[in-house]
């Protein structure tokens, strides 16, 4: 299974809302400002930057200066330690569901 820390670190970036909305808005696009993330988002300048600082701590987006500005895009990778996390509760519950079937079918007239 994943390292712990980094699951944390990803599932504690994703657990608030808006910062979620702020990494889908970031996957939807090839990359983003902070100007165009704060347009239309009802959220200040400021509090984007925090959350894409936590997301980017997380792994999930790197960002990239230019003059002024700095650019953001998801991290494909940065979402490995949830996948690895529910692939293994997956089979779990695959296994499961298998046996409630398999129970199910045995008690059925």
């Amino acid at each position: 299974m994943t390292e712990p820390a980094a699951l944390t670190a990803v599932m504690r970036a994703l657990a608030d809302p808006t910062r979620r909305a702020v990494f889908e808005r970031v996957v939807d696009v090839d990359e983003i400002s902070v100007a165009e993330l704060t347009r239309g988002s009802g959220v200040t300048q400021g509090a984007i930057s925090q959350h894409l600082k936590s997301l980017k701590q997380a792994g999930l987006v790197i960002e990239r200066p230019e003059g002024r500005n700095v650019y953001y895009r998801a991290q494909p990778d940065g979402l490995a330690p949830l996948v690895d996390w529910m692939s293994h509760y997956g089979v779990f519950w695959r296994e499961r569901f298998a046996d409630l079937r398999a129970l199910l079918k045995d008690i059925d007239p």
